[in-house]
């Protein structure tokens, strides 16, 4: 987790509970018979509004294309929107440590990546590529990298877990969630299969990012994240990397042993920017990420495939010269 939270989730956390006691569950969507949806940030809005269709409501706290979600500080208005959903869907893992605290203890249904990331679901995190939807591959869970989002197949189950959850909620239209989730599904693979090509294309090519933000993504398209550890680790706790860290990656790009440079344009300072510099000298092709949905951009696959495609078309730009 980038940033220390336990001043905003104490007085969430407070919030939360007086909330709860007013509200009792009975405004928003439950009472009009539409099941309401509430999402940390536009990336799991976009995943829930696959799924919701024109059958159930989703609202999204976090919409800044720009800002650090990392940063964001929810108002009594937004926690107040939490407390009266009627389906809860977050990140979890710290990313988004305010809706964590403002479900604690209530009986909302809470779908959190996270946990799903970790096998808290049941499935075989370690299945193999065949073996369908829960490949997780080899990802180390000790790791705690809490960008979720970027692992496709967890990605995929929560949009099923979603869909099993409002057809509880809204029996009348459990086929269409179940449907919509299964369509979801279906584009989750397609992007699997573009990850599949490069890695087919580019297996152990190496490269770097300002932070580990698409970890498992490049994990899955079978490239090695050269960055210094202790680079992407400060970048990623809103501190400054060490000079010895900053000048082994700077080494990385200037002798042009990393093919691509991704570069998170949501977590920015002047050790990223001067990176930035760096990489555009040295001729490395530079991959620019996000932690939220651009602007003009409302679905999760347009926005991924847009990634995928632009990393690709990098690691063949650097293979070409």
């Amino acid at each position: 987790m980038r940033r220390t939270l336990a001043t905003t989730v104490a007085l969430i956390g407070a919030s939360a509970l007086a909330l709860a006691g007013c509200s009792g569950g009975d405004d928003g969507g439950a009472s009009s018979g539409t099941p309401t949806v509430v999402t940390s940030t536009n990336v799991w809005g976009s995943v829930a509004s696959a799924v919701a269709g024109d059958k159930a409501t989703v609202t999204t706290l976090y919409t800044n294309a720009e800002g650090d979600p990392h940063e964001f500080e929810p108002s009594a208005a937004d926690t107040a929107k939490v407390s009266d959903a009627d389906v809860v869907v977050l990140n979890g893992g710290g990313y988004d440590a305010y809706m964590e605290k403002a479900v604690e203890g209530s009986d909302i249904p809470t779908i959190d990546a996270y946990d799903i990331f970790q096998g808290d679901h049941g499935h075989d995190s370690q299945a193999g590529s065949d073996s369908g939807d829960h490949d997780h591959g080899d990802h180390d869970h000790g790791d705690q990298n809490e960008h979720v989002f970027y692992d496709l197949p967890v990605v995929a189950e929560v949009a099923t877990d979603l869909a099993n959850t409002l057809a509880e909620k809204d029996p009348a239209n459990a086929d269409a969630y179940r449907a919509n989730a299964e369509a979801f599904g279906t584009k989750i693979t397609g992007l699997r299969d573009d990850l599949a090509t490069i890695k087919k294309d580019h297996d152990g090519t190496e490269v770097a990012q300002t932070e580990p933000l698409a970890g498992y993504m490049l994990a899955e398209a079978g490239l090695v994240d050269a960055s210094p550890a202790g680079f992407t680790q400060s970048v990623e706790e809103g501190q400054s990397p060490s000079a010895a860290d900053r000048a082994a990656l700077e080494d990385l790009l200037t002798s042009k042993t990393v093919h691509a440079f991704i570069y998170n344009t949501q977590a920015v300072d002047s050790v990223t920017e001067a990176m930035l510099s760096v990489a555009e000298r040295s001729g490395v092709p530079v991959v620019k990420f996000t932690e939220t949905l651009p602007d003009g951009t409302t679905d999760y696959v347009a926005w991924q495939q847009s990634q995928i495609d632009a990393l690709s078309a990098a690691l063949g730009n650097h293979a070409a010269h």
